[in-house]
């Protein structure tokens, strides 16, 4: 039987605490946690794979992300626009690209209990991008649909065992559900 990745919703849990946090703080720590989180949700995206033992997902979440750096950086070097801190390559976000291409692929692929929190996560990342004068707010805004629809194109449900702890009032318990 494949289990979920537990670890991954107290890192969700981090990177909601995380958010807020850095939304008290200044704009070059708004930015390094900006830089930090594009990174953490595809390695998160890929520790679900890796949790699930999920070799599919991680083949649909490389597919995904080869579309999504691909049109990405071929448009970087194809629309020269300029950043609002005077540099090159501002259209599209590359971090906001591969941050929201990761959450989309936790949605689709494993459910919102993982996609709300990725979404927020990568929300963030737009966020600082644009409060650290590095993009324009119609960058981030592009890049967040490359990513949603390369990874939309790829992803498809995960097809497993899902464990999941069930309680109300009077009631508590483990169900365990397969999708075929």
């Amino acid at each position: 039987m494949k289990r979920p990745c537990w670890g991954a919703v107290p890192a969700a849990l981090g990177i909601v605490a995380c958010l807020i946090i850095c939304n008290c703080a200044d704009a070059d720590t708004i930015s390094s946690a900006g830089d930090v989180l594009q990174l953490v949700l595809p390695a998160t995206a890929g520790g679900l794979t890796l949790g699930y033992r999920d070799w599919q997902g991680s083949w649909q979440l490389a597919e995904s992300s080869a579309l999504t750096l691909g049109v990405t950086y071929g448009l970087k070097y194809t629309v020269h626009e300029t950043r609002p801190n005077g540099g090159s390559q501002s259209f599209p976000s590359g971090h906001t690209s591969i941050s929201f291409s990761a959450a989309e692929f936790m949605r689709k692929r494993y459910g919102w209990e993982y996609g709300i929190p990725a979404y927020a996560a990568a929300s963030f990342v737009a966020y600082s991008r644009v409060e650290a004068g590095e993009h324009h707010p119609h960058d981030v805004v592009a890049g967040a649909a490359i990513g949603i629809m390369s990874s939309y194109l790829f992803t498809r449900p995960y097809k497993g065992w899902h464990v999941e702890l069930e309680a109300d009032g009077k009631f508590y318990g483990v169900s365990f559900n397969h999708s075929w």
